[in-house]
């Protein structure tokens, strides 16, 4: 097929890309900012630009959206824009195009309210409960990508829950840096159950929803490794990897969410793009349970994740030991 994807010097993008190349597809990216695969068509801009947009899916046969800004805290108006608006621009434009199959990357957390989720479905998005301007607009994104699905163009909601692997700088990257500082701690008993998913699964499922998106239709499904643990055991065997101690610090749950909304309105008041220490939002992934029924989700796309818990962190403790 011919592919545009979106957002591909991302962790995911990167690995989508090298998948759909390898077994012949012919690939075009739009992307802010030049990649290194060698192979592809790239647009350089923003999905913010209409025409940019109009130009890189010209002749596209599917597209797979991971275009997003992607943090903790900050603006409203950046969230609207890029993860809103962005996928506005890209499904109309796809529709126009007439592309045939179209997969757009969100998350969990559209339909995560707080609560612990346990064998949970892919439950519709939900904007007005879901935490944190990134969350909400992730949610927001969905249904615009979801209400742009047709006979003529299917559109896959994919939710790929806490992908990880060697050269992630989000989970991975944030949590040995804060191990390596001394500022990581296990929210609540660290017991609550979590499940993740490896790089490779991601983007493996991604490209099975693209293959089966006509047999599939409009809709949304999670995808993890099916594996939950108990968070301080993830948490743990990402440290042992990078060679670092285990961390010692604990903070009840309930104090970890308080002190968690008062920093997210420092950060506000004070317009910081850092990272927080503490989110509300970061508190309940740490402190409540959710994982996933993914039954399914296995079903409709015909896969399942190669790469187990395991070897994914013997592969990432390689990978350290190499850089």
């Amino acid at each position: 097929m011919r592919v545009l994807v979106t957002g591909s010097t991302s962790l995911i993008g990167r690995h989508v890309v090298r998948r759909l190349l390898e077994r012949g597809d012919t690939v075009w990216t739009l992307q802010r900012r030049p990649g290194d695969e060698p192979g592809v068509v790239e647009h350089l801009g923003d999905v913010t630009d209409r025409s940019t947009v109009e130009r890189a899916v010209e002749r596209a046969e599917a597209v797979i959206h991971l275009a997003a800004h992607v943090a903790a805290t900050g603006p409203w108006s950046r969230f609207a824009t890029t993860n809103i608006e962005g996928t506005r621009n890209v499904t109309e434009a796809a529709a126009s195009a007439g592309v045939g199959r179209f997969i757009h990357v969100s998350s969990p957390s559209v339909a995560h309210g707080g609560a612990s989720l346990v064998g949970a479905a892919a439950e519709p998005a939900d904007p007005g409960n879901a935490h944190g301007p990134y969350a909400r607009s992730k949610a927001m994104a969905e249904i615009v990508a979801l209400d742009a699905g047709s006979s003529v163009m299917p559109v896959v909601a994919v939710r790929p829950h806490l992908v990880w692997g060697p050269g992630d700088t989000q989970l991975i990257g944030r949590i040995v840096d804060r191990a390596r500082s001394g500022r990581l701690a296990i929210v609540g008993t660290g017991a609550a159950l979590i499940d993740t998913t490896y790089i490779d699964n991601a983007a493996d499922a991604l490209v099975a929803a693209l293959d089966h998106a006509p047999s599939i239709g409009t809709r949304a499904l999670v995808v993890t490794n099916g594996q939950p643990r108990p968070v301080r055991e993830i948490i743990d065997r990402i440290v042992a990897a990078a060679g670092l101690e285990p961390p010692r610090i604990t903070v009840p749950y309930r104090v970890a969410h308080a002190g968690g909304r008062i920093v997210e309105q420092i950060w506000d008041r004070r317009g910081r793009d850092d990272d927080p220490p503490m989110t509300s939002f970061l508190a309940e992934q740490l402190g409540t349970a959710h994982w996933f029924d993914q039954r399914e989700t296995r079903r409709v796309l015909q896969w399942e994740p190669e790469v187990s818990l395991n070897e994914g962190f013997r592969r990432l403790r390689t990978w350290f030991e190499s850089t």
